[in-house]
């Protein structure tokens, strides 16, 4: 194999950020870096991210891409923290264009905020493919949880999945954001499931039940075609929709949506400082 994955754990938001090393020319790419932050004081702080850059730096490795699946609502990214300190562009899809559209009018946004995917240096389309080294990268649209989400597959062998696919015992992911459909969810997820059984699918987050005390970040697609609690062999594309929709009825907001949001349409750079100075983020009341 010409690559391989190291995964490490943001506890605080249980995400899963990889690291993907080509074997044969020592280049290297992130996926779906976390930027530390506690919405108690507002503090950000790059502890985390700085441990893999240091892992980075001390096997030598040259960071050339910092792949984002897609806009998190979960937790802020540290890529453009990481393009400053290494130079490194970061990718995403290109409809990312409409995400920004949608939150930027959420949030407001001024005119200098531009819906335009200019703040990442690579948008790739369905199908579009990216060399690390010897490493092919393709990317896959997996739209559903959100309009804009894709996966990155990894010499047929690897996908990163974002948010599209959970363990085979936490189902999958909710499709209540704006532009979310659970019929789209359920088809991105079998397109990822045709891909062959021995192929491993990374994940972004683990949430374990009370019946499973070890976090898991990859699983093969034999295992969630035939375990996977919501789109098993055995599920239908209508029982899906039913229960998705049900489900996503009940579920509270994520804890750091709306931080989020706002720096990561932003490909993890801040909202300009205000004129004393000081960074701001927005709180929209009764939006959601």
């Amino acid at each position: 194999m010409s690559h391989t994955i190291q995964s490490y754990i943001h506890e605080d938001t249980s995400t899963f950020t990889h690291l993907l090393v080509d074997s044969g020319s020592r280049t290297c790419a992130i996926i779906d870096p976390v930027l530390g932050y506690d919405p108690k004081s507002g503090k950000t702080d790059t502890a985390f991210i700085d441990h893999i850059l240091s892992d980075i730096e001390c096997r030598d490795l040259d960071l050339q891409l910092i792949l984002e699946t897609h806009a998190h609502a979960d937790h802020l990214t540290s890529a453009a923290y990481i393009r400053e300190k290494t130079g490194a562009s970061i990718v995403i899809g290109q409809k990312i264009k409409g995400i920004q559209k949608t939150f930027a009018s959420i949030f407001n946004e001024g005119a200098t905020f531009r819906p335009d995917g200019s703040q990442f240096d690579i948008l790739l389309g369905d199908g579009a493919e990216l060399m690390l080294g010897d490493t092919r990268i393709k990317s896959m649209a997996t739209p559903g949880h959100t309009p804009a989400c894709a996966s990155y597959l990894i010499d047929d062998t690897d996908v990163f999945v974002g948010d599209t696919l959970f363990m085979p015992d936490v189902g999958t992911a909710r499709c209540d954001f704006p532009g979310g459909d659970a019929g789209t969810l359920y088809d991105s997820i079998r397109k990822l499931l045709s891909l062959g059984d021995d192929v491993l699918l990374h994940m972004c987050h683990d949430y374990p039940p009370e019946s499973r005390t070890e976090l898991r970040s990859a699983v093969t697609v034999g295992e969630q075609r035939r375990d996977n609690i919501h789109v098993s062999d055995d599920h239908s594309r209508d029982d899906f929709i039913s229960m998705r929709t049900k489900r996503d009825r009940g579920l509270a907001m994520p804890r750091l949506i709306f931080p989020s949001l706002q720096v990561n349409i932003r490909a993890g750079d801040f909202p300009a400082p205000e004129n004393n100075g000081v960074i701001y983020l927005k709180v929209p009341l009764n939006q959601f």
